[in-house]
């Protein structure tokens, strides 16, 4: 999905499965002698609370910009980030599928004669 044009619809539901994946990643400190699991901060880092919201705002100039600025966060995320995402989501590029997986139009390739 590198290179993608997000709209606002995509760009909303990438954005919400975004902060759980990065919700869901946890680290290991020790509190007070012991070591306690941790929810990350990564998402909060990044400002996606805010940045979802704008992406459901009423106003279209708001919703746009917030397109414009997810779009350039999805292209700094790390490839296996953007696999999670993606996977999470049940997308798929169907240039990638074999041609008897049901979810591409494909034919079969013809025999050389």
């Amino acid at each position: 999905m590198t290179g993608t044009k997000f709209n606002e619809e995509t760009a909303l539901q990438a954005a919400e499965t975004l902060a759980t994946v990065l919700a869901g990643r946890t680290h290991r400190r020790k509190v007070m002698g012991q070591e306690v699991l941790v929810p990350g901060q990564l998402g909060e880092a990044l400002k996606l609370p805010q940045l979802i919201n704008r992406l459901r705002s009423r106003h279209q100039r708001q919703r746009d910009m917030a397109v414009e600025d997810f779009q350039i966060l999805w292209e700094t995320l790390s490839d296996a980030t953007r696999d999670q995402v993606i996977r999470r989501l049940g997308w798929y590029d169907p240039r990638e599928l074999g041609w008897d997986d049901k979810r591409s139009n494909r034919r079969p390739p013809l025999p050389d004669t």
